[in-house]
């Protein structure tokens, strides 16, 4: 069960939020018993990307056979 202050992972493309599948966020509220979640996705240097409603088949758990990986966000 994943729950706030979790580490996720995008297993979808969020298009209207420039976010991957494979981003990385942290959950920061439950909705409806975890039907979906509001989750934040933070740039390396800190500051916050995007803070998004995501539905519970959109993400997953973080895992201990996760790696890292950097991408560059595309300049509005």
């Amino acid at each position: 069960m994943i729950k706030e202050h979790d580490c996720v992972v995008l297993t979808a493309d969020l298009p209207e939020e420039k976010l991957e599948a494979g981003d990385v966020g942290t959950v920061v509220h439950l909705h409806e018993q975890g039907r979906a979640y509001e989750v934040e996705f933070v740039a390396l240097d800190g500051h916050t990307v995007a803070v998004a409603t995501v539905l519970s088949n959109q993400l997953r758990p973080v895992s201990s056979c996760d790696l890292s990986h950097v991408r560059e966000l595309q300049r509005v």
